[in-house]
């Protein structure tokens, strides 16, 4: 293959797609992972708010429920999946925009005996705003793999799949870096609405490109689209294997999804600013994820998928300890109290980046 086939395949209009996908992909769900807790935290929220908050996470593992739905039907006139993705962007974009105009006050832990409590903590605006933001977010992700998926030669969806997520992965710097700087200088209600411009780019994209051409046929019905895929999926191995494999998805990732919503309170518990966390944290966590993504992928190759889901579930399980050396080398015996005379400044970053790219290279892989 000559270098300017190469090239041709590397920098054609399908692959840029991929780059904006990726990047409107990622935005809103680490906005819900960074840049929520840190706001939360920073406004004295208490933990169990917060660890009970991530439970809006689950959209992103339960959404095969509802993807007929957004295989089945077409809203508007932009086209099946182009219609979908337009309606979540725009959701998305006034969704982010209001989040930052609530307030934290009253979203407190709830007694699970109260009914009146537990209402009090679903209905908050804040935590009806968040879900929304889940909601859309993985509604797109729906969308965005279906047009991926038809868009790209099959010679090409190995490459563009990367693209995407390397995408996915930088769009992460924006609320976990970027906003987390501006918050330390602007009200949180502005930062926002900076961060929800930020769908604008994916918006363009929707508006500006077509249909694929090899679009998959659209279901005659809403059970051609939901019930028979199903039915497929049991009938393989029956279904008490099916009832295993959901519950192993369901488990597979829940502790580091935990892990990753508490760790920007954790960090600002730890007496890191808003500015070091998104200088040193989540640069550190983008890159070691990145680079853990691409050897996971070499590795599984020699491991096979099944070794390489045990081994890689353990390193990410080992890799999330280095929180607890942190907080041990970082807190003085009271706990929760700086010792800042224990350590220069550059050594507290040190240890920051060092943690957080051991527990991001676990989850990269």
């Amino acid at each position: 293959m000559g270098f300017g086939h190469l090239r041709g395949v590397i920098f054609n209009r399908r692959l840029l797609i991929c780059v904006v996908t990726g990047f409107s992909s990622g935005l809103p769900l680490f906005l819900l992972l960074n840049l929520v807790p840190a706001w939360l935290r920073s406004s004295g929220v208490d933990l169990k708010a917060i660890g009970l908050l991530t439970l809006i996470q689950l959209p992103y593992t339960w959404k095969f429920l509802w993807s007929p739905l957004v295989d089945r039907y077409t809203l508007g006139r932009l086209g099946r999946r182009r219609s979908w993705m337009l309606a979540t962007q725009l959701t998305l974009l006034i969704a982010i925009s209001l989040l930052g105009a609530t307030t934290p006050a009253g979203l407190t832990p709830p007694i699970w005996s109260d009914s009146a409590a537990l209402s009090a903590f679903f209905l908050h605006p804040l935590t009806l705003l968040a879900l929304t933001t889940a909601l859309c977010s993985a509604t797109q992700d729906i969308a965005l793999d279906a047009y991926r998926r038809e868009l790209l030669p099959d010679e090409e969806l190995g490459l563009g799949n990367s693209i995407h997520v390397t995408a996915y992965r930088i769009a992460g710097l924006v609320p976990g870096s970027l906003s987390l700087i501006l918050a330390d200088n602007l009200p949180w209600s502005q930062v926002f609405i900076i961060t929800a411009l930020f769908m604008l780019p994916g918006i363009i994209l929707t508006l500006t490109i077509d249909e694929p051409d090899n679009a998959a046929q659209l279901p005659k019905t809403l059970r051609a689209a939901a019930i028979e895929p199903m039915r497929e999926f049991i009938g393989r191995a029956g279904w008490r294997h099916a009832v295993w494999i959901l519950g192993f998805i369901f488990c597979y990732k829940l502790g580091d999804s935990l892990c990753t919503a508490l760790a920007t309170p954790f960090y600002l518990d730890m007496g890191y600013s808003k500015t070091e966390i998104g200088i040193v944290a989540k640069n550190a966590g983008l890159w070691a994820s990145v680079a853990g993504g691409l050897l996971g992928g070499f590795w599984m190759l020699r491991l096979g998928i099944a070794r390489a889901l045990w081994i890689f579930g353990v390193v990410q399980m080992l890799s999330i300890l280095g929180f607890a050396w942190l907080a041990a080398s970082t807190l003085n015996a009271n706990m929760y109290v700086v010792d800042v005379a224990s350590a220069h400044e550059m050594s507290r970053w040190l240890k920051l980046a060092v943690v957080v790219g051991i527990e991001a290279f676990g989850v990269g892989i």
